[in-house]
């Protein structure tokens, strides 16, 4: 037999997350649905294993199972969910983590004619750890080719180890944040997504605003009625109208000033009209600021290129990282074993 019916089953994520690793990488978006089915073969599979090793013969081997699941689900899981809450996870990345957390608390074995995989094991024992370290592994591997990418290209910049440098006109075609501001490099320039949902809203596109910046720069200038600015999906970059309403209210507004606006007489009161937008849609556009918002638009009306940072699809090492995990084991634990640290 190549291994036990649970772990045999527990296969079946590895499809399942290739193809989430596909659309983290062409959408960055992975539907709630992609985990419900996983979630409930994993909280099944965890029982089935519990009454396996409950009815056991040994009491040593009761021990470390259950030591073993309540890391796996005491510390991952938690771990996981305060990576989102800060930011470090998106949402698909922080419940891909919980699941294999419940999915994987201990080591598998699958039987081959001349070897059990995983390779490698370690000591704690507690898979979803090693999964979690071979993640990380493979994720730095991402700014190192990124950086070589660029060297080898001659591209020279404080972004060169995180970026690379795109036109300005396909900038709506691509996905991650800026790394510029009118200052300079910043790691904390404005968001794609939100630049996308920002056009639907306003019911422009980017070229449009870099005809004629002075004028969208007003906050007049925006229509009466606004788009619902969606969810900064690629489908549009903001120029093609909304027919959700079938009795045509909504959709996009007119050329006509906004009621209510002016400008200062020291300035541009609400440049761009983002504080406006930010207060008008019921979610927020992926925490981006007026201010992050404003800088980001003026640099795409006055460059020609600009460095972005697609960020890394994290699902993509994560993936990498299980099919590791399931073959050769932990990397992490091997590289420590060679400079005698474990």
């Amino acid at each position: 037999m190549l291994g036990s019916i649970p772990d045999l089953l527990r296969l079946v994520a590895v499809p399942v997350f290739g193809w989430a690793a596909y659309r983290d990488v062409k959408t960055r978006r992975v539907p709630n649905r992609t985990w419900t089915p996983l979630a409930v073969l994993a909280v099944v599979l965890l029982l089935w294993d519990a009454y396996t090793v409950w009815t056991g013969p040994t009491a040593v081997g009761q021990r470390l199972f259950f030591i073993r699941v309540a890391i796996s689900l005491g510390f991952v899981i938690p771990l996981s969910y305060g990576f989102w809450l800060i930011g470090g996870f998106g949402g698909a990345d922080a419940k891909a983590f919980m699941l294999l957390a419940v999915l994987f608390p201990v080591y598998p074995v699958y039987y081959l004619p001349n070897v059990a995989l995983p390779l490698q094991t370690t000591a704690i024992g507690v898979f979803s750890l090693t999964v979690l370290s071979n993640t990380v592994l493979a994720g730095i591997v991402y700014p190192l080719a990124v950086a070589a990418g660029n060297l080898a290209r001659g591209r020279f910049s404080l972004a060169m180890f995180i970026g690379r440098p795109v036109p300005v006109t396909s900038v709506t075609a691509e996905y991650g944040r800026l790394l510029e501001s009118p200052n300079g490099f910043d790691r904390g320039g404005l968001d794609l997504d939100a630049l996308r949902m920002y056009l639907q809203w306003r019911g422009c596109s980017l070229a449009d605003i870099r005809a004629n910046p002075d004028q969208h720069r007003l906050p007049t200038s925006l229509p009466r009625v606004p788009n619902d600015p969606g969810d900064g999906s690629l489908a549009t970059d903001g120029g093609d109208p909304v027919t959700d309403d079938v009795d045509g209210a909504g959709g996009r507004g007119d050329d006509a000033p906004t009621q209510g606006v002016t400008d200062s007489a020291d300035g541009i009161d609400d440049p761009w009209g983002a504080e406006r937008f930010l207060n008008d849609i019921e979610h927020s556009a992926y925490g981006t600021s007026p201010d992050q918002l404003r800088d980001g638009l003026d640099v795409l009306v006055e460059q020609d290129e600009v460095w972005l940072s697609p960020g890394i699809p994290f699902l993509v090492p994560m993936f990498a990282g299980l099919v590791v995990s399931l073959t050769y084991g932990d990397v992490l634990f091997s590289l420590l074993q060679a400079v005698g640290l474990a």
